[in-house]
């Protein structure tokens, strides 16, 4: 088992640790509902330093970028980041990630921590071309500072004015009196906020300026439970629930990182689908009757013929009624359609909705 360097300040404060992705991780501290809000509402702490940290560098960078990501990575410029996806070459997807360029000919990769070893070896594989990789998972650690009180609350850290970077930009300054930070609005909430990136060696100071600079504004750590409801809440893809090898970007509704007029691996076998059309949609859905959608559980008709199932399901802390993912047969993917969910031995209406759903 894996420990992030912040494991003990996660014990410390009494979280509930369990094993994900093959690191032991903090899951809850006061409760899903209470760091949820918190989040929505003021400010919450993310320990994210299970992620995976790959940096492209050299002339040859932004070529093997251009072959591994759906995305064009020919748009990026300096401090900008873009959401994108690795692909088979069937079309299937190995990870979603976030590419940030950090200046010119210098990329970061941030991968997902289930996929780290076979995204390392995929990429490596494909590297025909000479491009220096480097892999700075361990390394690095990572914070998201999330909500509507991160901005105010963390600027007496930074020299960076924080409310200056854009969605999807980023900086790399001093904070907390810690050298070459990266701090990017990347987060995957939708709650604002950003993320920090920075040398592992200085977890516990970050961490700890973080928490004293926050107090004032009822800062609070949170677990991986309130970061998937959160994510949820706004129809954020995860991985091994909603994506996988086995489903394509465009099944997944990710066409808009998708960019068809370039050529990544994959992308043939998504012009051909895209030709023939799709089978099968991601769609989101809320309840309409009682009940608590979870990933797994049988979407069927109004026959009771199965035409799909359930990928992620909660309740929102937000709604108060059960929300949720799922593939279903195309024909059942139109917003309005009326789907049901198999709980357990009871039928369940359910209706599909456009996300965000808060």
């Amino acid at each position: 088992m894996k420990l992030t360097a912040l494991n003990q300040t996660h014990k410390d404060l009494g979280a509930k640790m369990l094993p994900y992705a093959g690191f032991e991780m903090p899951i809850q501290y006061a409760g899903v509902n209470h760091e949820h809000m918190a989040v929505r509402e003021g400010v919450g702490v993310f320990d994210v330093s299970h992620m995976g940290q790959f940096r492209f560098t050299g002339e040859k960078a932004e070529e093997l970028l251009q072959m591994l990501c759906t995305n064009d990575v020919t748009k990026l410029q300096p401090n900008k980041a873009q959401y994108t996806c690795f692909l088979n070459e069937e079309g299937g997807i190995i990870d979603d990630l976030i590419l940030y360029q950090i200046a010119d000919q210098d990329y970061l990769a941030v991968v997902n921590a289930g996929c780290l070893d076979k995204d390392w070896e995929w990429v490596n594989k494909q590297n025909k071309i000479g491009a220096k990789i480097e892999d700075q998972s361990d390394a690095t650690s990572v914070l998201a500072i999330q909500g509507p009180k991160a901005l105010e609350s963390m600027q007496s850290l930074t020299d960076v004015d924080l409310s200056s970077i854009k969605f999807y930009n980023i900086v790399v300054g001093e904070f907390a009196g810690v050298q070459n930070v990266i701090i990017s609005a990347t987060g995957y909430t939708g709650s604002g906020g950003f993320e920090l990136y920075f040398d592992v060696k200085d977890s516990e100071k970050i961490w700890n300026a973080v928490f004293e600079a926050g107090k004032d504004y009822g800062i609070e750590p949170c677990g991986l439970a309130s970061r998937d409801t959160l994510r949820l809440e706004k129809g954020y893809c995860l991985y091994g629930n909603d994506i996988n090898e086995e489903t394509t970007p465009l099944e997944a509704g990710l066409g808009w990182v998708t960019k068809l007029d370039t050529e990544f691996i994959g992308a043939d076998a998504l012009r051909k689908q895209k030709e023939e059309g799709l089978k099968r949609k991601l769609i989101a859905f809320k309840m309409v009757d009682k009940g608590i959608p979870r990933q797994g559980y049988a979407i069927v008709d109004a026959d009771g013929n199965e035409i799909g199932n359930v990928t992620s399901g909660t309740q929102s802390p937000i709604l108060k009624e059960g929300i949720g993912m799922g593939y279903v047969a195309t024909d059942f993917s139109k917003v309005g359609s009326e789907i049901f969910i198999q709980i357990r031995k009871k039928t369940v209406k359910a209706e599909v909705v456009k996300t965000p759903f808060v």
